[in-house]
């Protein structure tokens, strides 16, 4: 890396998680350091997280981000991308304080419990899926640091992918038992159907996002583990989250999830 990029590296993070420590948004920062590529991007958004585990964070997964033709017409992305979760992240019960967020969203999501390791290069949807120790319903709740969720490829990985929060549920399923590219979600916003989609909405089956992620991971040097949460990539547009209101997903199989904003 050169020196320029480190400074740009550097800059990035630090803008990225001021915007998210002061509950702010702000544009593009590919407008601002036009030497953000995707290979730097990647750069900076492990280095973000790698200052959240610095600050006492503990990595417990790996998200898909855009995997879903609906997300990414909605984002005006082309392609999916991987990004990190960490136990703060995690929401362990009935509702989510809004005042620690900007400008949440919420998407339903096929949430796969790794049962064992798995590296790429070359792993395919049926290997990943025999990776998989157990699969739950979930949502994620997203919150960009840009303006109005608008980005390019580089901003949003840099963002480690929009992440903020995740829920799931406390039922668990052995994905043998399992139709995943059939399993339906309905999301609802205050019990009215708002949309609904199947698995094959998220690269057309949930073990092929996963099998990206693995792949994509292992280009980067790394893999996932055994005991990870990994979610797969929300299966519909995402929704707003406002103060009272609640969202609920409710899966064909999988059960449901929901979550209230606060």
């Amino acid at each position: 890396m050169t020196s320029n990029s480190a400074e740009t590296l550097s800059r990035v993070v630090d803008e990225l998680l001021a915007r998210e420590g002061e509950r702010r948004d702000g544009g593009k920062l590919t407008d601002l350091h036009p030497d953000l590529d995707l290979a730097l991007a990647y750069r900076a958004q492990d280095e973000l997280v790698a200052r959240k585990l610095t600050a006492g964070e503990r990595l417990v997964g790996a998200k898909l981000g855009l995997t879903s033709e609906a997300k990414q017409r909605r984002m005006g992305i082309d392609a999916p991308l991987t990004a990190w979760l960490t136990d703060a992240m995690a929401v362990t019960g009935p509702s989510v304080r809004l005042d620690e967020l900007i400008h949440p969203r919420v998407e339903p999501e096929i949430v796969f419990i790794m049962g064992e390791d798995l590296a790429g290069p070359g792993v395919t949807p049926e290997r990943a899926l025999a990776a998989v120790e157990k699969v739950a319903a979930g949502y994620e709740v997203i919150d960009s640091r840009y303006t109005d969720f608008k980005f390019t490829l580089p901003d949003v990985v840099a963002d480690n992918a929009s992440s903020a929060r995740f829920g799931i549920s406390t039922s668990f399923f052995d994905p043998a038992d399992l139709d995943l590219i059939a399993e339906e979600a309905v999301l609802r916003v205050d019990g009215k159907e708002v949309d609904r989609a199947t698995g094959a909405a998220v690269q057309g089956n949930p073990a092929a996002a996963l099998a990206l992620a693995a792949n994509d991971l292992g280009r980067r040097g790394k893999k996932l583990e055994a005991g990870w949460i990994v979610l797969t990539g929300g299966m519909t547009d995402a929704v707003f989250l406002h103060p009272g209101q609640t969202v609920s997903v409710d899966f064909a199989t999988l059960g449901s999830v929901a979550v209230r904003g606060e």
